[in-house]
């Protein structure tokens, strides 16, 4: 169910009759005009949305709640964010409550979802808005684009999703909605600015987060990367990449470059218990703050001698390889594991935990696993 905040009575956006309603879409423009009417009609069912029904019944989005699921769907997909913010938004059900978790307790509900710098700006964001905003957060742009973690996309998103402030909001659906309706041959990302000229013309001075939800699905469902649903399209007539069939050809992007490897090692020490030593990796830096196995710097080449990064000196054997492919560069670490020799003593920045309760970023849960002792072996 998504958060919303209900009103009974009049909202402060009016009750105007049906045919006032009716009236006032028809002075819209052709484009949004057809796309608010086919997404009052086709609006994904999503946890954090208040569908077009229950918004015209007078329910409001949580700002709260649109800030939460923006930030975890950078660079994330919906249906892996659907759960993990069920489980957000049970755990911290509001701003205040996230303001109070301690870091760790934020950093370990993230892993998984990867970009975890997003996961620190979170924590740090919710600290802001409780203690400087009263825990309610701004609503407009420039507001909100001063807090910590939100940039030009993401206070756009909230400002008019959240507020319904005119707020031009584009996202990767978007780029691809709009560049195809207007056949912009530009390759992106230079084409972003002709891409938001387009949108200044055609955005609405009202419903303007609906607006931007019914293009992000649009995006989404009909406007699809590859085989677009044109026949099923509410701006299809409108479209000139569909009236001259070159759909496929938008948006323009640049040759993709090649993904530079990277290598290192990392190492899984065992103790009596059965407990694997982890440790907090630096604040800055890629998967900043998570947990994980002691290790190597991630070079184009391997280090001379690796078992200098070792936590301790023990009877080391490699146990196989994690591999992991960041945005930026492919990763291949060598796993090795080993017992922790008697009288070893831990530093303040590691701790021993039961490789199955740890929370982990993805490649640190594959060196793990690479790290656990075979049938053959154990």
């Amino acid at each position: 169910m998504a958060c919303v905040h209900s009103n009974t009575g009049a909202s402060r956006y009016g009750t105007p009759s049906t045919q006032n309603v009716t009236r006032k879409a028809a002075k819209l423009p052709p484009i949004p005009q057809a796309l608010l009417r086919w997404y009052d009609a086709n609006a994904r069912d999503l946890p954090w949305r208040v569908a077009p029904k229950a918004r015209k019944a007078g329910a409001r989005p949580d700002p709260y709640a649109v800030w939460l699921s923006e930030i975890m769907l950078q660079q994330t997909t919906v249906a892996t964010v659907a759960p993990r913010y069920r489980e957000f938004l049970t755990r911290w059900p509001d701003v205040k409550a996230m303001a109070a978790a301690p870091l760790d307790d934020v950093l370990g509900e993230w892993a998984g979802l990867g970009y975890y710098a997003r996961a620190r700006n979170l924590h740090k964001c919710a600290v802001t808005v409780a203690e400087t905003h009263g825990g309610f957060f701004p609503d407009t742009e420039e507001a909100l684009r001063a807090l910590p973690g939100i940039g030009a996309y993401t206070a756009a998103a909230i400002a008019a999703i959240a507020f319904d402030r005119r707020a031009i909001v584009i996202d990767g659906n978007i780029e691809r909605v709009v560049s195809r309706l207007y056949a912009i041959d530009t390759p992106l990302p230079a084409a972003k600015a002709e891409i938001r000229e387009k949108l200044e013309e055609i955005w609405p001075q009202k419903r303007s987060g609906d607006f931007a939800q019914g293009l992000m699905d649009l995006g989404a469902s009909i406007c699809r990367p590859k085989a677009p649903i044109c026949l099923l399209c509410p701006v299809s007539s409108r479209c000139k990449a569909f009236k001259a069939g070159t759909q496929g050809n938008f948006p323009v992007k640049p040759a993709k470059k090649a993904k530079p490897n990277r290598v290192g090692a990392v190492f899984a020490l065992v103790n009596a218990k059965g407990e694997m030593l982890f440790e907090r990796r630096p604040e800055k830096g890629l998967l900043g703050g998570m947990l994980g196995l002691p290790g190597t710097e991630w070079k184009e080449r391997i280090e001379a001698d690796v078992f200098n990064a070792a936590p301790a000196q023990a009877d080391w054997e490699k146990t196989g390889e994690a591999t992991h492919t960041f945005t930026h560069f492919h990763l291949t670490l060598d796993v090795y594991a080993g017992a922790a020799p008697k009288g070893f003593r831990r530093a303040s920045d590691q701790q021993w935990i039961k490789p199955e309760e740890a929370r982990l970023p993805t490649v640190m849960k594959k060196a793990v696993g690479a790290a656990t002792p075979s049938p053959s072996r154990a």
